[in-house]
Protein backbone atom coordinates (compact mmCIF):
# COMPACT_ATOMS: atom_id res chain seq x y z
CA UNK A 1 0.00 0.00 0.00
CA UNK A 2 2.85 2.60 0.97
CA UNK A 3 5.93 2.74 -0.63
CA UNK A 4 9.15 1.26 1.25
CA UNK A 5 11.92 2.78 2.44
CA UNK A 6 14.01 0.75 -0.30
CA UNK A 7 12.45 3.32 -3.06
CA UNK A 8 13.38 5.95 -1.66
CA UNK A 9 15.75 7.72 -3.72
CA UNK A 10 19.89 8.20 -3.20
CA UNK A 11 21.83 11.02 -3.44
CA UNK A 12 24.80 9.05 -4.59
CA UNK A 13 22.75 6.39 -6.29
CA UNK A 14 21.89 2.95 -4.60
CA UNK A 15 25.37 1.38 -3.87
CA UNK A 16 26.81 -1.59 -4.93
CA UNK A 17 28.90 -2.85 -1.74
CA UNK A 18 27.15 -4.98 0.73
CA UNK A 19 27.71 -5.62 4.70
CA UNK A 20 26.68 -6.98 7.51
CA UNK A 21 25.55 -4.74 10.43
CA UNK A 22 24.50 -4.96 14.07
CA UNK A 23 26.22 -8.53 14.44
CA UNK A 24 26.82 -8.27 17.92
CA UNK A 25 25.08 -5.49 20.04
CA UNK A 26 28.59 -3.19 20.06
CA UNK A 27 28.50 -3.27 16.74
CA UNK A 28 26.25 0.10 16.82
CA UNK A 29 27.12 2.13 19.71
CA UNK A 30 25.74 5.18 20.41
CA UNK A 31 26.03 8.02 23.40
CA UNK A 32 23.42 10.45 23.91
CA UNK A 33 24.55 13.88 23.85
CA UNK A 34 21.86 16.04 26.40
CA UNK A 35 23.82 19.54 25.46
CA UNK A 36 23.82 20.02 29.44
CA UNK A 37 25.02 18.53 32.83
CA UNK A 38 22.70 17.98 36.13
CA UNK A 39 23.90 20.63 38.23
CA UNK A 40 24.60 19.11 41.49
CA UNK A 41 21.14 20.14 43.24
CA UNK A 42 17.54 19.40 43.35
CA UNK A 43 14.56 16.99 43.90
CA UNK A 44 15.43 14.91 41.28
CA UNK A 45 17.76 12.14 40.51
CA UNK A 46 19.32 11.70 37.17
CA UNK A 47 21.51 8.30 36.08
CA UNK A 48 23.72 7.69 32.83
CA UNK A 49 23.34 4.57 32.14
CA UNK A 50 24.89 1.96 29.98
CA UNK A 51 22.87 -0.71 28.14
CA UNK A 52 23.51 -3.27 26.24
CA UNK A 53 20.59 -5.76 24.54
CA UNK A 54 18.20 -3.42 26.25
CA UNK A 55 15.15 -1.81 25.68
CA UNK A 56 14.68 1.72 26.89
CA UNK A 57 11.14 1.68 27.97
CA UNK A 58 11.82 -2.02 29.73
CA UNK A 59 14.57 -0.12 31.51
CA UNK A 60 12.70 2.78 32.28
CA UNK A 61 9.66 0.45 33.92
CA UNK A 62 12.72 -1.32 36.11
CA UNK A 63 13.65 1.80 37.72
CA UNK A 64 10.61 2.27 38.59
CA UNK A 65 10.63 -0.97 40.65
CA UNK A 66 13.92 -0.76 41.74
CA UNK A 67 13.28 2.92 43.18
CA UNK A 68 9.68 2.07 44.32
CA UNK A 69 8.42 5.38 42.60
CA UNK A 70 5.28 5.75 39.82
CA UNK A 71 5.85 5.57 36.23
CA UNK A 72 5.31 9.30 36.01
CA UNK A 73 8.25 9.98 37.54
CA UNK A 74 10.56 8.27 35.23
CA UNK A 75 11.88 10.05 32.64
CA UNK A 76 14.29 9.40 29.74
CA UNK A 77 15.07 11.98 26.88
CA UNK A 78 14.54 9.54 23.64
CA UNK A 79 14.55 5.61 23.18
CA UNK A 80 17.40 4.03 22.15
CA UNK A 81 18.04 1.23 20.06
CA UNK A 82 17.34 -2.54 21.85
CA UNK A 83 19.83 -4.54 19.99
CA UNK A 84 22.98 -2.24 20.43
CA UNK A 85 25.76 -0.68 23.04
CA UNK A 86 24.00 2.96 24.54
CA UNK A 87 24.39 5.47 27.06
CA UNK A 88 21.79 7.42 27.91
CA UNK A 89 20.54 9.63 31.24
CA UNK A 90 17.21 8.82 32.90
CA UNK A 91 15.84 10.89 35.55
CA UNK A 92 12.97 10.08 38.82
CA UNK A 93 11.64 12.14 41.38
CA UNK A 94 11.68 9.62 44.55
CA UNK A 95 9.12 10.79 47.60
CA UNK A 96 10.73 13.44 49.73
CA UNK A 97 11.59 11.18 52.72
CA UNK A 98 12.34 7.74 50.75
CA UNK A 99 15.92 6.74 51.46
CA UNK A 100 17.73 7.16 48.17
CA UNK A 101 18.41 3.42 46.48
CA UNK A 102 21.89 1.94 46.28
CA UNK A 103 22.46 2.51 42.76
CA UNK A 104 24.93 0.10 42.15
CA UNK A 105 22.40 -2.56 42.75
CA UNK A 106 21.64 -2.02 39.34
CA UNK A 107 24.52 -2.98 37.85
CA UNK A 108 24.35 -6.44 35.72
CA UNK A 109 25.83 -8.03 32.57
CA UNK A 110 23.54 -5.63 30.29
CA UNK A 111 23.02 -2.53 32.65
CA UNK A 112 25.97 -0.38 34.39
CA UNK A 113 25.70 2.70 36.21
CA UNK A 114 28.09 5.61 34.72
CA UNK A 115 27.21 8.50 36.56
CA UNK A 116 24.00 9.64 39.55
CA UNK A 117 23.42 13.53 40.10
CA UNK A 118 20.90 15.90 41.77
CA UNK A 119 19.13 18.11 39.16
CA UNK A 120 16.67 20.66 39.74
CA UNK A 121 14.60 19.54 36.59
CA UNK A 122 13.04 16.55 35.23
CA UNK A 123 14.54 15.29 31.99
CA UNK A 124 12.08 16.10 29.30
CA UNK A 125 11.52 13.99 26.10
CA UNK A 126 12.97 15.15 23.41
CA UNK A 127 15.34 17.24 25.44
CA UNK A 128 19.17 16.06 23.83
CA UNK A 129 21.59 17.48 21.03
CA UNK A 130 22.44 14.74 19.76
CA UNK A 131 24.10 11.19 19.13
CA UNK A 132 27.72 9.99 18.97
CA UNK A 133 27.83 6.91 17.01
CA UNK A 134 30.27 3.93 16.31
CA UNK A 135 29.37 1.62 13.75
CA UNK A 136 31.05 -1.71 12.62
CA UNK A 137 30.32 -2.98 9.35
CA UNK A 138 31.38 -6.50 8.88
CA UNK A 139 31.82 -9.16 5.89
CA UNK A 140 32.33 -5.61 3.65
CA UNK A 141 31.81 -6.83 0.32
CA UNK A 142 32.46 -4.07 -2.25
CA UNK A 143 34.95 -1.89 -4.38
CA UNK A 144 37.05 -0.20 -1.38
CA UNK A 145 37.78 3.09 -3.92
CA UNK A 146 34.17 3.17 -4.25
CA UNK A 147 33.11 3.34 -0.68
CA UNK A 148 36.04 6.11 0.06
CA UNK A 149 34.49 8.02 -2.41
CA UNK A 150 31.28 7.68 -1.15
CA UNK A 151 32.29 8.66 2.31
CA UNK A 152 33.94 11.43 0.95
CA UNK A 153 31.00 12.87 -0.94
CA UNK A 154 29.24 12.29 2.52
CA UNK A 155 31.26 14.01 4.69
CA UNK A 156 31.77 17.01 2.32
CA UNK A 157 27.59 17.27 1.65
CA UNK A 158 25.70 15.16 4.09
CA UNK A 159 22.99 13.12 2.99
CA UNK A 160 19.06 13.34 2.64
CA UNK A 161 17.57 13.99 5.96
CA UNK A 162 15.30 10.51 5.55
CA UNK A 163 13.38 9.55 8.70
CA UNK A 164 14.58 5.93 9.28
CA UNK A 165 12.65 2.88 9.73
CA UNK A 166 12.55 2.59 13.55
CA UNK A 167 9.74 5.45 12.86
CA UNK A 168 7.96 3.27 10.57
CA UNK A 169 7.84 -0.37 12.73
CA UNK A 170 8.29 -3.58 11.56
CA UNK A 171 6.83 -3.85 8.05
CA UNK A 172 5.60 -0.29 7.64
CA UNK A 173 3.00 -1.60 10.47
CA UNK A 174 2.33 1.64 12.01
CA UNK A 175 1.60 3.51 8.73
CA UNK A 176 -0.84 0.77 8.61
CA UNK A 177 -2.01 1.69 12.08
CA UNK A 178 -2.41 4.92 11.20
CA UNK A 179 -4.61 4.42 8.31
CA UNK A 180 -6.71 2.27 10.12
CA UNK A 181 -6.63 5.35 13.11
CA UNK A 182 -7.78 8.11 10.65
CA UNK A 183 -10.45 5.51 9.24
CA UNK A 184 -12.23 5.21 12.82
CA UNK A 185 -11.11 1.61 12.64
CA UNK A 186 -8.59 1.75 15.49
CA UNK A 187 -9.11 3.25 18.92
CA UNK A 188 -5.20 3.81 20.54
CA UNK A 189 -3.77 4.87 24.02
CA UNK A 190 -2.35 8.40 23.65
CA UNK A 191 1.35 7.07 23.47
CA UNK A 192 0.12 4.55 20.97
CA UNK A 193 -1.69 7.06 18.58
CA UNK A 194 1.45 10.24 18.89
CA UNK A 195 3.73 7.31 17.21
CA UNK A 196 0.89 6.45 14.38
CA UNK A 197 0.60 10.17 13.80
CA UNK A 198 4.06 10.45 13.69
CA UNK A 199 4.72 7.82 10.93
CA UNK A 200 2.19 9.11 9.07
CA UNK A 201 3.78 12.54 8.97
CA UNK A 202 7.14 11.25 8.87
CA UNK A 203 6.26 9.09 5.63
CA UNK A 204 4.65 12.10 3.62
CA UNK A 205 7.86 13.47 4.42
CA UNK A 206 9.91 11.24 2.93
CA UNK A 207 8.03 11.58 -0.06
CA UNK A 208 8.46 14.63 -0.68
CA UNK A 209 12.28 14.15 0.14
CA UNK A 210 13.03 11.65 -2.14
CA UNK A 211 11.37 13.52 -4.98
CA UNK A 212 13.81 16.44 -4.04
CA UNK A 213 16.40 13.91 -4.35
CA UNK A 214 15.21 12.80 -7.24
CA UNK A 215 15.18 16.30 -9.69
CA UNK A 216 18.56 17.09 -7.69
CA UNK A 217 17.23 19.92 -5.74
CA UNK A 218 17.44 18.85 -2.29
CA UNK A 219 20.47 20.72 -2.19
CA UNK A 220 18.91 23.72 -4.44
CA UNK A 221 16.80 26.64 -3.14
CA UNK A 222 13.82 26.46 -5.35
CA UNK A 223 11.29 29.30 -5.88
CA UNK A 224 9.03 29.70 -2.61
CA UNK A 225 11.90 27.83 -0.62
CA UNK A 226 11.54 27.43 3.29
CA UNK A 227 14.88 27.33 4.80
CA UNK A 228 16.49 26.25 8.16
CA UNK A 229 19.29 27.51 10.22
CA UNK A 230 21.38 24.95 10.67
CA UNK A 231 21.27 23.19 14.45
CA UNK A 232 17.92 24.42 15.43
CA UNK A 233 14.43 24.96 14.26
CA UNK A 234 14.16 28.38 13.55
CA UNK A 235 12.70 28.97 9.50
CA UNK A 236 12.90 31.63 7.46
CA UNK A 237 10.77 32.22 3.55
CA UNK A 238 13.65 32.93 1.41
CA UNK A 239 14.18 35.99 -0.33
CA UNK A 240 15.09 35.64 -3.92
CA UNK A 241 17.27 38.86 -4.60
CA UNK A 242 19.23 38.20 -1.36
CA UNK A 243 22.29 37.37 -3.30
CA UNK A 244 23.95 35.78 0.37
CA UNK A 245 22.01 33.04 0.33
CA UNK A 246 23.81 30.54 -1.95
CA UNK A 247 26.65 31.16 -0.10
CA UNK A 248 25.23 29.92 3.14
CA UNK A 249 23.64 27.18 1.54
CA UNK A 250 27.12 26.36 0.13
CA UNK A 251 28.67 26.45 3.76
CA UNK A 252 25.85 24.73 5.48
CA UNK A 253 24.90 27.61 7.46
CA UNK A 254 21.61 26.89 5.76
CA UNK A 255 19.29 24.03 4.49
CA UNK A 256 16.34 23.15 2.05
CA UNK A 257 13.46 22.33 4.41
CA UNK A 258 10.28 19.61 3.65
CA UNK A 259 6.88 20.28 5.17
CA UNK A 260 5.64 17.99 8.07
CA UNK A 261 2.19 17.83 7.63
CA UNK A 262 -0.67 19.12 9.74
CA UNK A 263 -3.30 22.30 10.04
CA UNK A 264 -2.61 25.34 8.66
CA UNK A 265 -0.91 27.56 5.61
CA UNK A 266 2.08 25.91 4.48
CA UNK A 267 4.90 28.68 4.74
CA UNK A 268 6.28 27.47 0.94
CA UNK A 269 4.65 29.02 -1.86
CA UNK A 270 5.19 29.09 -5.94
CA UNK A 271 7.33 25.85 -6.92
CA UNK A 272 8.08 24.32 -3.72
CA UNK A 273 4.34 24.57 -2.66
CA UNK A 274 3.02 22.85 -5.35
CA UNK A 275 5.58 20.33 -5.67
CA UNK A 276 4.46 19.17 -1.71
CA UNK A 277 1.15 20.00 -2.34
CA UNK A 278 1.33 17.34 -5.78
CA UNK A 279 3.50 14.68 -3.90
CA UNK A 280 1.00 14.67 -0.48
CA UNK A 281 -2.15 14.95 -2.70
CA UNK A 282 -2.00 10.81 -3.14
CA UNK A 283 -2.30 10.48 0.17
CA UNK A 284 -5.56 12.35 1.32
CA UNK A 285 -6.37 9.80 4.09
CA UNK A 286 -2.84 11.09 6.01
CA UNK A 287 -3.27 14.59 5.21
CA UNK A 288 -7.05 14.27 6.37
CA UNK A 289 -5.99 12.89 9.34
CA UNK A 290 -3.30 14.94 10.47
CA UNK A 291 -5.31 17.88 9.74
CA UNK A 292 -7.98 16.76 12.03
CA UNK A 293 -5.87 15.44 15.07
CA UNK A 294 -5.14 19.46 15.27
CA UNK A 295 -0.84 19.01 14.71
CA UNK A 296 0.20 21.89 13.24
CA UNK A 297 2.48 22.33 9.59
CA UNK A 298 5.93 22.51 10.78
CA UNK A 299 8.85 22.42 8.96
CA UNK A 300 12.21 19.60 8.35
CA UNK A 301 15.72 19.87 6.66
CA UNK A 302 16.00 18.30 3.60
CA UNK A 303 19.96 18.10 4.12
CA UNK A 304 21.56 16.12 7.22
CA UNK A 305 24.87 17.11 7.65
CA UNK A 306 27.68 14.46 9.15
CA UNK A 307 29.23 15.94 11.70
CA UNK A 308 33.01 14.58 12.45
CA UNK A 309 33.04 11.80 10.14
CA UNK A 310 35.85 9.48 10.41
CA UNK A 311 36.17 5.80 9.11
CA UNK A 312 38.80 2.93 9.06
CA UNK A 313 39.56 -0.47 7.75
CA UNK A 314 40.29 -2.94 11.23
CA UNK A 315 40.78 -5.45 7.90
CA UNK A 316 39.91 -5.61 4.75
CA UNK A 317 36.19 -6.68 5.29
CA UNK A 318 35.66 -4.86 8.44
CA UNK A 319 34.85 -1.20 8.40
CA UNK A 320 34.26 1.23 11.47
CA UNK A 321 32.81 4.42 10.98
CA UNK A 322 32.72 7.05 13.88
CA UNK A 323 30.13 10.59 13.19
CA UNK A 324 28.28 12.97 15.45
CA UNK A 325 24.48 13.44 14.28
CA UNK A 326 21.86 16.37 15.76
CA UNK A 327 18.76 14.80 17.18
CA UNK A 328 15.88 13.78 15.39
CA UNK A 329 18.10 12.33 12.72
CA UNK A 330 19.16 8.39 12.03
CA UNK A 331 22.43 6.84 11.57
CA UNK A 332 20.63 4.31 8.78
CA UNK A 333 20.08 7.49 6.26
CA UNK A 334 24.30 7.86 6.21
CA UNK A 335 24.24 3.57 5.96
CA UNK A 336 21.68 3.53 2.98
CA UNK A 337 23.61 5.77 0.70
CA UNK A 338 27.06 3.63 1.78
CA UNK A 339 26.27 0.25 0.94
CA UNK A 340 23.07 -2.56 1.54
CA UNK A 341 23.36 -3.92 4.99
CA UNK A 342 22.00 -6.98 5.88
CA UNK A 343 20.99 -7.26 9.87
CA UNK A 344 20.94 -10.73 11.76
CA UNK A 345 18.98 -8.67 14.40
CA UNK A 346 16.67 -5.99 12.66
CA UNK A 347 15.76 -2.52 14.26
CA UNK A 348 14.19 -2.77 17.12
CA UNK A 349 13.85 -0.36 20.36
Amino acid sequence: MYPPLNDLAYALGKPSAQAIFRQQPEDFQVDEDLGLQPDGTGDHIWLQLRKRNTNTEWLARQLVKFAGVKPVDVSFAGLKDRHALTTQWFSLKPAAKQPEPDWQQLNNAEVQVLAVARHPRKLRRGALQGNRFKLLLREVQGDPAELEQRLQRIQQQGVPNYFGEQRFGHGGGNLEKAAALFAGQLRAKREERSLYLSAARSFLFNQILSERVANQSWQQILPGEVLQLNGCHSVFCADPQDPALAARLSSGDIHPTGCLWGAGESLATETVLALENRIVGAYPQFTQGLAAADLKQERRALRLLVQSLVWQWQDKQSLELSFYLDSGSYATTLLRELCGVTEPNPISR
